[in-house]
């Protein structure tokens, strides 16, 4: 069976996230990626641990490295520029997320390599821009706390806390592989190459959607709220007789139907709650009336009755759980990589005619010759 990428060769100059989540997902679906790496260092993550795997490799290296090919590099040595420019033009794609104007000073920026390559599609990845933010450093605990995300995010006003992965950098590598996408299939029709650029702090904001709507189009400035929604209620974490549980309710019917398997019918009477405007203003009352029930019994109890009867419910997981449940669903969330010892997160994306694969581990440091 081909694959979707089959015969598209990328030039790999990116490290730590955001630019090799993206390549990692073309490879797995048949593109030719081959990693450039510094001598004797390699990509930052191959230090990023523990925990390291039974291979002794670190695991944060090996989360966005497979189906790639490693060839060592030092982007100082002219010597080693003109073999990457030679890899280069063979290539179809180039990724980088070095700061603004580095890949120019090494003699490998855009105007070059697309001289040499003109239907090339390059992909820079930046913290926050070529321009006024071309040197600020572009990790992704800074982008949190500047870009808003740690404004409302933490269990209460005054603690503001950060998401518990490096989240902005895995959506702007999906943003960076949307843009490639695009990119290949406007040179399919065209035969043209394209830049693009995207960078971390506007991949944060765009992906804020609805508080950072809420804020263009009403003037409403996030809070931290802890697990509560600002725009829907009953939609938070409750305690229970031993551990939290979930509830997502959306919808006045979702809301009966709560009530109702809570036997608590009189708050669908209620006029504090009758809509969902109301049960955000009434939301105090609320929480306490549902909590009261709520730790009577534990969370497997509740989610067991709720999800029964149609409540969006679900306990709070640790990540062994959360694959154990993935699992029970059929999910297949871990995959065997060809050369690895441990297995790894399956490719999210489902494909009925060219559907992902998996050929190589994550690679060793340098262990791929030029071709």
């Amino acid at each position: 069976m081909s694959a979707a990428l089959d015969g598209i060769v990328v030039v790999d100059f990116s490290r730590v996230l955001a630019g090799p989540y993206a390549t990692m997902m073309l490879g797995d679906f048949g593109a030719d990626v081959i990693k450039i790496e510094r001598p004797g260092v390699g990509d930052d993550t191959r230090e990023w641990g523990p925990p390291y795997d039974s291979d002794g490799v670190a695991t944060y290296f090996n989360a966005v490295n497979r189906n790639k090919r490693s060839v060592v590099l030092d982007l100082t040595d002219p010597e080693d520029v003109a073999r990457a420019r030679d890899l280069v033009a063979g290539a179809d794609i180039v990724v980088e997320n070095f700061r603004p104007g580095t890949m120019e000073r090494l003699g490998l920026g855009y105007d070059t390599l697309s001289a040499l390559r003109p239907n090339l599609i390059y992909c820079a990845i930046t913290g926050f821009g070529r321009d006024g933010g071309a040197d600020l450093p572009g990790y992704d605990l800074l982008v949190q706390a500047v870009g808003g995300l740690m404004s409302m995010t933490g269990p209460g006003p005054g603690e503001p806390t950060k998401v518990g992965v490096a989240l902005v950098d895995v959506l702007a590598g999906v943003h960076a592989l949307s843009g490639i996408l695009l990119a290949l299939a406007h040179r399919d029709r065209t035969g043209e190459g394209q830049r693009i650029d995207t960078d971390l702090l506007s991949v944060l904001l765009s992906s804020l959607v609805n508080q950072a709507s809420g804020y263009l189009g009403a003037a409403a400035t996030p809070a931290i709220m802890g697990n509560r929604h600002p725009s829907i209620a009953p939609y938070q974490t409750f305690s229970t007789a031993d551990r939290p549980i979930a509830l997502a309710v959306g919808n006045d019917k979702q809301f009966a139907l709560l009530a109702r398997a809570l036997e608590l019918d009189w708050l669908i009477e209620d006029d504090r709650f009758s809509s969902n405007a109301l049960r955000v203003r009434h939301r105090d009352a609320l929480i306490d009336i549902l909590t009261t029930t709520l730790k009577s019994q534990g969370a497997d109890h509740w989610y067991a009755l709720l999800s029964g009867v149609g409540v969006p419910a679900g306990p709070i997981n640790d990540i062994a759980e959360a694959f154990a449940f993935a699992e029970k669903l059929g999910l297949a969330p871990t995959v065997a990589v060809p050369g690895s010892h441990t297995p790894q997160v399956a490719n999210p994306i489902s494909m009925s005619r060219t559907p992902p694969t998996y050929r190589s581990a994550p690679p060793r440091l340098g262990g791929d010759a030029q071709r």
